[in-house]
């Protein structure tokens, strides 16, 4: 067991510095929703509209590791099954169950909530006056997760991540593999992890962005530049998430 969680959680989170972040992305106009569709992109790539633009980052904080079993489990008042499982990366979890984590830490830990709910119509809003945990936006995942590098990934993938080739079929403990340059790890393979984006809404409607490949993901799959998608209710047992704190 965690044992303090204030402790864990000043460990846990790392500074991230102000910079710029590119991004590309490629879109169809075409409307498209599916409701039970997982990662689909409608249309084939020479019908598809590339579209770039560059986001300015702010100073926050990024934590080391997607969120682990164990501080689900003691967060939400659920039992994890052994202490081998505790570090391995909470999975099957909606990105509603994501963000419903993230207002139930900033309430244990006394930070007022970043996020407010409607259950009625299911919206959700941000309170962005305030520093309470939440999810990295997409433009903030990518620009830690390069972490000034130049290519798809900071480094080698056998060095810094689990993937289809060796992964075992199965999740792994956190950090076992190389951290990027400002001592992430994990944003690569291991388990795909919730944006708070939007993917696409003209198109796509309330699907969210996911970042990252997993263990069950192919090589191409994983990397930096990476962006799938998903419905905010559906889950997985290779989608987690991975916590972020603004600095207000």
């Amino acid at each position: 067991m965690l044992a303090n969680l204030n402790d864990y959680l000043k460990e846990l989170m790392v500074y991230i510095p102000e910079g710029e972040i590119r991004l590309r992305d490629f879109r169809n106009e075409q409307k498209w929703i599916s409701s039970n569709y997982k990662y689909g992109m409608p249309g084939s790539r020479k019908n598809l509209k590339e579209v770039i633009w560059n986001v300015e980052i702010k100073p926050f904080y990024l934590a080391k590791y997607p969120v682990t079993e164990e501080l689900y489990a003691i967060i939400m008042e659920k039992k994890f099954l052994t202490k081998t499982e505790a570090r391995k990366p909470v999975v099957n979890v909606t990105w509603i169950d994501a963000v419903n984590f993230c207002n139930l830490l900033s309430d244990v830990l006394s930070y007022e909530r970043y996020y407010s709910l409607d259950n009625e119509s299911k919206s959700v809003f941000c309170n962005y006056s305030v520093n309470g945990f939440r999810l990295p936006t997409d433009a903030e995942w990518q620009y830690a997760c390069k972490a000034n590098s130049k290519g798809y990934r900071y480094s080698e993938i056998d060095e810094i991540a689990w993937y289809k080739d060796n992964s075992s079929e199965r999740v792994h403990q956190v950090g076992g593999k190389k951290p990027n340059d400002w001592g992430l790890y994990d944003m690569i393979g291991n388990v795909w992890e919730w944006c708070w984006d939007l993917y696409n809404e003209e198109t796509f409607g309330n699907y969210r962005i996911i970042r990252g490949g997993s263990w069950a993901e192919e090589e191409r799959g994983c990397g930096a530049t990476c962006r799938r998608k998903s419905m905010p209710d559906f889950y997985i047992d290779d989608i987690g998430f991975r916590i972020a704190r603004s600095i207000i």
